[in-house]
């Protein structure tokens, strides 16, 4: 008996390595020490910080993964998957700057993960991040044939001077929304829930203007660092930053403010995303309960002072980004207050 009939292929794992060599080497930058292989990834600190601030992150896809899997299309999961981190360190002011990934499956199969892995190269060029390193565990018996499951770190930086802690935000800040690309990552096991009432992934609602199910719901997670950063670099001032995401808006944009303040959210500033029609229809899901599920159109937040929220959503828009004033900070005690 050997380690392959226990249900372990090392073989392929290898064959794996060298298959994702290339996709891991896209992502480099000049920070990076050493290459892919080493029992750990070396990354030198940048310069020009006086004290800076390494912030960390990690999250991972959740059941959207069943989804893939079941459609057999794993090219989008690993932008989620960094995403889902980048987007959560960049709410303090940090520059993502290395990813790692963590990979379990039942049994590798390399074309499959190279697949994944070619997402999670995607996702970190997206944000300018390097990934230097990640794990891949095969586990038989623990998964059932096909599946994976993910999970993703990122490490990032901020000069500790220019921390986003809640102390910027001022009352009568705007909150402006930035667009999300529809579900992202959060809710679906409610979204696979409603779909098991009779719906195929190759359906074609009228909502969705022609798209099957599949390909809207696997559209992967907007990635913001880039336009966040080249914001701040353009000299807008930011107080705040809210990555929106499991619990909405409700439980969300509250996070990113300081004591003693509270945030009016006008639900009809923006235009809802079809998908979010679509399911509150055929799920029967209350308002109330959509807005605390799902991003609902809004995938990330900036608070601004209001001299400047006409001007930065024009920007956004000239720099391909939608984006609208939703709602402004008010005194409070932490809470999101719907106007009527």
């Amino acid at each position: 008996m050997d380690y392959r009939q226990a249900g372990v292929d090392v073989a392929a794992g290898r064959d794996f390595v060298q298959r994702i060599r290339g996709l891991v080497e896209s992502t480099r930058r000049p920070e990076v020490l050493g290459g892919l292989g080493s029992f750990s990834g070396l990354f030198q600190v940048p310069t020009g910080y006086q004290e800076p601030v390494l912030v960390s992150g990690t999250d991972g896809v959740g059941t959207k993964l069943k989804l893939a899997q079941a459609c057999d299309r794993h090219d989008t999961v690993g932008i989620d998957l960094v995403a889902m981190c980048v987007n959560d360190v960049l709410t303090c002011g940090a520059e993502p700057l290395f990813f790692l990934d963590y990979l379990a499956t039942s049994q590798l199969n390399p074309e499959q993960l190279t697949q994944v892995v070619a997402g999670i190269a995607d996702g970190c060029r997206q944000a300018g991040c390097a990934l230097i390193g990640g794990e891949t565990a095969e586990m038989p018996g623990f998964y059932q044939p096909g599946e994976y499951d993910l999970a993703g770190f990122c490490v990032g930086i901020v000069e500790k001077s220019k921390i986003l802690d809640g102390s910027q935000v001022q009352i009568g800040d705007v909150a402006i929304g930035l667009a999300s690309q529809g579900v992202h990552s959060n809710g679906f096991s409610l979204v696979r829930k409603i779909l098991s009432q009779g719906h195929d992934l190759s359906d074609r609602p009228t909502l969705l203007n022609g798209k099957t199910l599949a390909e809207e719901l696997l559209t992967p997670t907007k990635i913001y660092v880039g336009s966040v950063k080249s914001a701040q670099q353009a000299g807008w001032q930011i107080h705040g930053m809210g990555h929106i995401t499991g619990g909405g808006l409700p439980e969300n944009l509250p996070r990113c403010l300081g004591q003693g303040k509270s945030v009016r959210v006008n639900p009809f500033a923006w235009p809802t995303p079809p998908i979010f029609e679509w399911l509150a229809e055929n799920g029967s899901v209350p308002s109330q309960e959509m807005f605390n599920t799902f991003n609902m159109g809004i995938g990330y937040i900036l608070l601004i002072p209001p001299t400047q929220s006409t001007q930065i959503i024009q920007w956004f828009a000239d720099q391909g980004m939608q984006s609208w004033a939703i709602g402004e900070v008010i005194a409070g005690r932490g809470e999101l207050v719907w106007q009527s």
